[in-house]
């Protein structure tokens, strides 16, 4: 296993906030060297950082911050040489570091001598498999998408609604339920619900499909949840009714498919097939550099966790799952000029197969 590098702060970067679980604003060094681990911090944040796994909290005094202050040193050249000592201290010679890692800081410590290389997947592995913290944090999260889609079913009900009034209504629960709102809050109606992640506006109709589809973020852990649920307020139209009937089946076909050792793209072609038997493009009926706009159109899901998406893909390019993934599974059908339904759960990968990772809230089409 290589050295480790990260500059960043736990909320914006999911590789840090997995190495050290606690909400810091500010940009913060961590290094790993030799099995040993690390965390340069401002005093402040020492406390917080103790007790945490074996994390050993170093304040930048120690790397004589105060003496590089007083040399008049700006913020970006502050944070570079803070780097460099930190690295010098432990020793550190090379590391592997995330994809976002700051050139300017990168520049200083190779000119340096410390040999640094981009490792994107090596950091995506590190949290594919979730800590029991980090799985605590997605069942919250699930119960305030839970409580939402419970409290727009209940707005629908009594009719004359626009989507932006069930977006409020959305917000506000997950704020009661102490959850991060996300920063789109997809209630889509009509021929909008055709169109990818189109937030959706306008009063609501009767007969029309309705797509909820919430992740909200638990702020102990910062990890997210995703879920969809497809609606129809009075009688849905034939081609609504069919097609969600299909979607549902697909939910079924795919959880049937995911297993540790499976291939992403393998679950994927599952349910294409599926719905290419009942007439529908997919992605792997299209033709090269063709843009498909019906039919399954997309992936069959993602991972979840510290990212809404994140690592391992269920589509095209889908990767090997293990025991341990947390997926978004999200089978869809889509008509321009109709719209389309969206059925999707956060499942846990599990030894033989998968586990809800909420209370298995209905699918039923009628709100």
């Amino acid at each position: 296993m290589p050295d480790v590098l990260i500059f960043a702060d736990t909320i914006r970067s999911p590789e840090l906030r997995h190495e050290v679980p606690v909400a810091v604003p500010d940009p913060l060094l961590y290094v790993e060297r030799n099995g040993s681990r690390f965390a340069f911090v401002g005093s402040l944040e020492v406390p917080r950082m103790q007790g945490l796994d074996g994390l050993q909290p170093v304040p930048l005094e120690e790397l004589g911050v105060d003496e590089l202050i007083a040399q008049g040193l700006r913020s970006d050249e502050l944070d570079r040489e803070i780097a460099l000592r930190a690295c010098q201290r432990v020793g550190l010679e090379g590391a592997a570091t995330p994809r976002w890692f700051p050139l300017g800081i990168a520049d200083h410590l190779r000119a340096n001598g410390i040999e640094l290389e981009v490792d994107g997947d090596l950091f995506d592995g590190r949290r594919r498999v979730k800590t029991e913290t980090e799985l605590a944090g997605i069942r919250r999260a699930q119960a305030a998408a839970e409580a939402a889609m419970d409290a727009i079913r209940a707005r629908l009900r009594k009719g004359s609604v626009t989507c932006e009034e069930l977006r409020t209504e959305a917000m506000r629960v997950f704020s009661e339920a102490g959850a991060i709102v996300p920063d789109i809050v997809i209630i889509s109606h009509g021929a909008q619900t055709a169109v990818g992640h189109e937030p959706g506006h306008g009063e609501i109709r009767e007969g029309e499909p309705i797509v909820v589809d919430l992740y909200p973020q638990d702020p102990e852990s910062g990890c997210y949840t995703d879920m969809t649920r497809t609606f129809c307020v009075g009688d849905p139209p034939d081609e609504l009714v069919r097609i969600h009937g299909l979607v549902r089946e697909a939910l079924d076909l795919a959880y049937e498919a995911i297993r540790p050792g499976v291939i992403g793209r393998e679950a994927h072609r599952v349910v294409c097939e599926f719905f290419q038997k009942h007439g529908f493009p997919t992605q792997l009926t299209k033709s090269p550099g063709e843009v498909l706009e019906e039919g399954f159109f997309h992936s069959l899901g993602h991972g979840v966790g510290l990212e809404v998406h994140e690592q391992p893909g269920l589509g095209r390019t889908g990767v090997e799952i293990v025991e341990g993934d947390v997926l978004a599974v999200e089978p869809g059908l889509y008509r321009q000029g109709f719209g389309g339904c969206r059925l999707e759960d956060t499942v846990l990968v599990t030894e033989d197969g998968i586990e809800l990772l909420g209370s298995g809230y209905s699918y039923e089409l009628a709100a």
